[in-house]
């Protein structure tokens, strides 16, 4: 039984988080790279390994339905459940650059996939898939994007109204490294524990990608982003979620669908459009107002909406 494999994964995913944001904020300070580019590469490439290893080995096995899940079920809990709590711990102001490039960018990547995937609405196809081209599409995006990045990070510079520790370079490059590690490994015991328990009550397998699988691969996210929420540090905790989102469609759903065509179903269609809502959403509640800010208030519908989101799969999707 894998099933006791949750805890030491908890642990792990917790005290490696910790030290990735402590290396990745003393790199930013060091290098004078914003806190919100490493967010956006280093941490987000971090935490969605899960993400990507899950994803992979569900290619090659053919469990398509999880693998699709396994992504717009992450996506949908990054924005409101990992943002939520967060904003909860401490409300997050975004940057104006964020606002409207990087999150209309997570957007654009949505609407991308529904596009690729919506035989059934556009086609009138009876099955959806989403082929090899498309994946290779997906992917050139994701090109596009890493483009972007780069001339964000040319352009960054140190942001000085921040309490970010200093560290020398090895240490901070340490940090990082055991970081990632501890995260991976802690985000791979928590998902097989949890799939091990999930099959044990037959649950099915875009289900199980949806919920148990999308939650286990979005626990590095929530880690890394509510810790960098306590220690204030806004930039790392919205970049590292708006980041993972473009990670995981144009980068880890991209390749897999490269790998195997992945078949996408009505139902996939009602979580793809749930996350064009919820994304619109996020953004609603970040121009509301001039602060830009994402609030408690906010923060706790969105928690709310999360919590009502896997109880309908609970009830209508087993």
């Amino acid at each position: 039984m894998l099933g006791f494999l949750i805890i030491p994964g908890f642990i792990f995913l917790l005290k490696g988080a910790d030290m990735m944001v402590d290396g990745a904020s003393a790199i930013a300070r060091r290098y004078k790279v914003s806190p919100l580019v490493i967010g956006m590469t280093i941490i987000a490439f971090g935490t969605s390994a899960p993400e990507l290893t899950v994803n992979i080995l569900a290619s090659f096995r053919g469990n398509a339905g999880l693998a699709f899940g396994n992504i717009i079920g992450s996506n949908i809990a990054n924005i409101l459940l990992i943002l939520g709590i967060s904003a909860l711990i401490h409300p997050i102001k975004v940057q104006s650059n964020t606002l409207y490039r990087e999150i209309p960018f997570s957007l654009h990547a949505a609407v991308m996939l529904l596009f690729l995937g919506g035989d059934v609405i556009f086609d009138g196809a009876k099955q959806g898939i989403l082929s090899r081209s498309d994946g290779l599409a997906l992917l050139s995006v994701f090109a596009i994007f890493i483009y972007y990045v780069w001339n964000l990070m040319k352009k960054s510079q140190e942001v000085e109204d921040i309490d970010i520790p200093e560290m020398e370079a090895w240490k901070a490059i340490l940090f990082l490294i055991l970081g990632l590690l501890g995260i991976a490994l802690g985000g791979d015991w928590v998902v097989r524990g949890a799939v091990a328990i999930a099959k044990e009550f037959s649950v099915a397998d875009d289900v199980i990608g949806l919920t148990i699988i999308a939650f286990g691969t979005s626990l590095p996210e929530l880690a890394a982003s509510a810790v960098a929420a306590y220690k204030k540090q806004a930039d790392l905790a919205i970049g590292n979620v708006v980041g993972s989102n473009i990670f995981n469609i144009f980068w880890v759903l991209g390749l897999s669908a490269s790998i195997r065509p992945l078949p996408v179903g009505e139902q996939n269609l009602f979580d793809l459009i749930l996350l064009l809502g919820v994304t619109f959403l996020l953004f609603g509640f970040l121009i509301k107002g001039t602060d830009r800010t994402l609030k408690r208030g906010p923060a706790a519908s969105m928690v709310l909406l999360y919590i009502a989101y896997v109880i309908y799969l609970g009830l209508y999707r087993l």
